[in-house]
């Protein structure tokens, strides 16, 4: 047993499930989102709607919060500083992720590939056993992306994350729509899956409409924030996490039959 595969084995069974079958719901709070209430919300519809994981700012204090008011409700902490994991990891973070990226490029900030590969070597230093995803940007041409995620797969990282919503720029209206948002994020997960056996987090700009090409093109599983973080209904949220997870067995269905 390869050491990520070791580490992948210490995840909560939940989470080891849903990755197996290729159905984790990962619902994202938001890498620069501190607001406790806010945050606390979107943990409860997460919870509430059938999500696998939280992600969430990194953050212990936050941490600890969602932890007591939503139990069961597994937690992945977010940040691009190696040095804020540990203590969110001792508040009870089942996972850490570098990335995504997508709050930084309005304020101009770009991160490289090698950017990448340091921060992710160094959180590696840190946290030998703890399991680590890691956003590939999509600014990367999609052959540099996939060629990034074989060097991170080296370099420790246990999950690869896409991106791609904020590149996207849809023009059309209704589902055609949602599919142009989603084209980057699709084309890096179908890259990505067939250059690494890591499994791969589909992440930025999804939807009911396009989790099944997520799942289709190979990702073990969908990051999904601004489809129920933006809502200001609580069960709106509820309703929107419960729509992207039966979106998902639809997937697999799919997916089982082409096989045959």
């Amino acid at each position: 047993m390869d050491s990520s595969m070791s580490r992948l084995s210490s995840l909560p069974i939940a989470l080891q499930e849903a990755l197996r079958q290729k159905r984790l719901l990962k619902v994202i709070a938001g890498l620069a989102n501190f607001d406790g209430v806010a945050v606390g919300r979107i943990a409860a519809a997460a919870a509430a709607g059938g999500a696998d994981l939280l992600d969430l700012a990194c953050d212990a204090d936050l941490v600890r919060q969602v932890a007591q008011d939503t139990p069961g409700l597994h937690l992945c902490v977010s940040a691009v500083d190696p040095a804020l994991f540990p203590a969110a990891v001792a508040a009870g973070a089942a996972m850490v992720e570098i990335g995504n990226f997508d709050s930084f490029y309005a304020q101009g900030r770009v991160f490289g590939a090698e950017e990448v590969l340091e921060i992710t070597r160094a959180t590696r230093a840190l946290l030998p056993e703890i399991v680590l995803s890691v956003t590939v940007p999509h600014g990367l041409a999609l052959d540099q992306q996939a060629q990034l995620a074989v060097d991170l797969a080296a370099a420790g990282a246990d999950l690869i994350q896409t991106e791609g919503g904020t590149s996207a720029h849809p023009v059309a209206p209704g589902v055609l729509g949602l599919i142009e948002k989603a084209a980057p994020t699709l084309a890096a997960a179908h890259a990505i899956s067939r250059a690494v056996d890591l499994p791969v987090l589909c992440a930025s700009g999804l939807s009911e409409v396009t989790i099944p090409m997520a799942l289709a093109a190979g990702a073990s599983g969908v990051g999904v924030g601004s489809a129920v973080n933006r809502l200001q209904d609580d069960l709106a949220m509820v309703a929107a996490v419960r729509g992207l997870r039966q979106a998902m067995p639809l997937a697999r269905g799919l997916a089982k039959s082409s096989l045959h």
